[in-house]
């Protein structure tokens, strides 16, 4: 029964210095014997990582995407050239074009494929219609966040295009991996553009286990010092032992976690975090 997360890219590197990092996430996750892949970064240099921290992407069972930008997305054409007999999971407007906005100009944030992609390549993919979705035993895909945290709320100049015309990204699209362990909930961000709090609110809520571990990105980086104190409250809380945020949570917020918490660690390319 046991559980452990490789981070096979990050934005900072480790102790392991033939690793290479990048602006993304990627994490491979071994449960009981099962291979899942959460991200895939924003190139395939998670592909070269993973050689070298031995880890075999071949039978991979599923791949789950947290949203459709670049950076946590860029590196499935790369896996694709290994592996095309897993399934992909994807959340509801994942193939929408995204934007940021920004000077009076629209830069494109979005995936380097579509769908007829995936249908020339063979690989077959869905999209998680539910609030929960049981991959495998103890493993889950979360969506549909309720909005709960009015303080967290996502900078407009995240965009969607459609039909021609911009509006301001739901992010709806956003998923969340969820482990059940003995010791709790291991919850894997991607970026938590709808929220860090409302995320983990639903992930405990639809489970109905405490959070012992938090991994990944919690777009803290872009939050007032409103938000950032509430949020600090938030992960200070006993039930959350493990603390391993980075990629978007910025630096700021980082520096407090290191200073007040010492269930914090910088996760970074190449951490492994192992539940027995």
């Amino acid at each position: 029964m046991s559980t452990k997360i490789t981070t096979l890219i990050e934005n900072s590197s480790g102790e392991h210095h033939a690793l290479k990092a990048e602006h993304g996430i990627s994490f491979f996750i071994e449960k009981d014997g099962h291979k899942i892949l959460f991200d895939t970064g924003q190139t395939g240099i998670f592909i070269e990582n993973a050689k070298q921290l031995r880890v075999d992407l071949s039978s991979l069972e599923y791949v789950v995407l947290s949203h459709g930008h670049y950076d946590h997305t860029g590196g499935l054409k790369s896996l694709t050239q290994i592996t095309t007999s897993f399934e992909l999971i994807l959340g509801e407007g994942f193939f929408d074009e995204k934007y940021a906005y920004k000077n009076n100009s629209y830069e494109y944030l979005g995936n380097n494929f579509d769908e007829k992609f995936l249908n020339d390549q063979g690989i077959t993919y869905r999209f998680v219609k539910q609030q929960l979705t049981q991959l495998v035993p103890d493993v889950y895909v979360v969506t549909d966040f309720p909005r709960i945290h009015d303080d967290e709320v996502i900078n407009p100049r995240f965009k969607i295009q459609k039909e021609g015309l911009f509006k301001s990204d739901p992010f709806d699209d956003e998923v969340l991996l969820v482990i059940d362990t003995q010791k709790g909930l291991i919850v894997l961000l991607g970026c938590s553009h709808p929220g860090m709090k409302n995320m983990l609110d639903a992930a405990s809520t639809l489970i109905k286990r405490p959070i012992y571990a938090v991994l990944g990105g919690t777009h803290l980086v872009e939050s007032n010092k409103k938000s950032l104190d509430l949020s600090m409250e938030y992960l200070g809380k006993n039930t959350l032992k493990v603390i391993g945020v980075s990629h978007c949570t910025g630096k700021i917020a980082m520096d407090q976690l290191a200073g007040s918490n010492d269930r914090y660690y910088h996760n970074h390319t190449g951490s492994s975090l192992i539940v027995a």
